[in-house]
């Protein structure tokens, strides 16, 4: 061998691998750290595995809930239109009543009653309104009148009713109302 090609040190010390301090101790606080670090990965994606479970959970439920409002009152629209013209039906069955016997108002009466029948099947009913105490959330007043024998806020008397389909208001009812 020549001058030049001896052999150099190896710089590494003796006993250890590469990246391996010689002191133990700087060893096991690197681990720790690294544990540590681990430890808290792991949970914030416990942390976000719960979050995101629970929110899939709320959208399941708002999803069934908004589509059993879609049956409930998926037919609101028809309703809604409906009744004005169920209000012009009970106007023509006023001016036939002079002659019940009439075949004509024989045959309104049976659309009547099933028209009746039709609503309640669908969850519609009529608010109650005359001889009630006056409620802004059902009623809407056209007008006070003084009664005497009656007391203030009583429904006198009913211009057009109004109806709710299960617990939606679909129509307030016209009335009017007594005053002190």
């Amino acid at each position: 061998m020549s001058e030049t090609e001896t052999k150099q040190p190896d710089p590494k010390p003796m006993g250890g691998q590469d990246g391996d301090s010689s002191d133990p101790d700087l060893n096991e606080q690197e681990c720790g750290d690294q544990a540590q670090a681990m430890a808290e990965e792991v949970a914030r994606w416990r942390d976000l595995a719960v979050r995101t479970a629970a929110d899939f959970d709320n959208f399941r439920k708002r999803v069934a809930r908004e589509r059993e409002e879609a049956v409930r009152y998926g037919n609101q629209d028809l309703l809604e239109q409906l009744i004005p013209i169920l209000d012009n039906f009970e106007m023509g069955m006023q001016a036939a009543a002079s002659d019940t016997s009439s075949m004509i108002y024989i045959g309104m009466e049976m659309v009547r009653k099933q028209l009746a029948e039709f609503l309640v099947q669908q969850g519609v009913e009529e608010i109650p309104a005359l001889g009630t105490a006056f409620d802004p959330n059902i009623h809407e007043a056209i007008s006070e009148e003084s009664d005497s024998g009656k007391p203030a806020g009583q429904v006198i008397r009913v211009t057009r009713r109004g109806f709710r389909l299960r617990d939606r208001l679909l129509r307030p009812a016209n009335v009017v109302v007594a005053k002190a």
